[in-house]
């Protein structure tokens, strides 16, 4: 009956659509970089430590360490370097390479996300 309709001349109604997608950079163990492991990158700048990055993500310390052990691993170079406690205190800091890419990563996820953007216009025309 569908058919028949479109056949006779009636426009079919059009539903808005968006596309999503997720992207992250696989390493040799797995995931090496995606949108959370840069968020977590970004908080260790911000806050000079994984805990508090891990608290301010509600995420465990313990879970936030894994995931740094892991890009450390993977990386060519650390990106997280960090300094145990003591009288001054211990601490994190992201290495250039660490930052460096959550720079790629952001242009790569803003080109994804254009990306994106291009193909669900193009969708919603069909």
């Amino acid at each position: 009956m569908a058919k028949e309709r479109l056949r006779k001349g009636t426009a079919a109604k059009r539903v808005p659509l968006d596309l999503k997608g997720r992207i992250w950079i696989d390493g040799k163990e797995g995931t090496f970089l995606g949108y959370g492991r840069v968020i977590l990158l970004e908080r260790i700048q911000e806050y000079g430590s994984i805990t508090k990055a891990a608290r301010s993500m509600e995420m465990s310390y313990r879970h936030a360490w894994e995931l740094v052990d892991s890009m450390n691993r993977q990386a060519s170079r650390p990106l997280v370097e960090s300094a145990t406690g003591g009288r001054g205190g211990g601490g994190a800091r992201l290495t250039e390479e660490g930052e460096s890419a959550i720079a790629l990563f952001r242009r790569f996820y803003e080109d994804f996300q254009a990306f994106l953007a291009d193909e669900g216009k193009a969708l919603s025309l069909s």
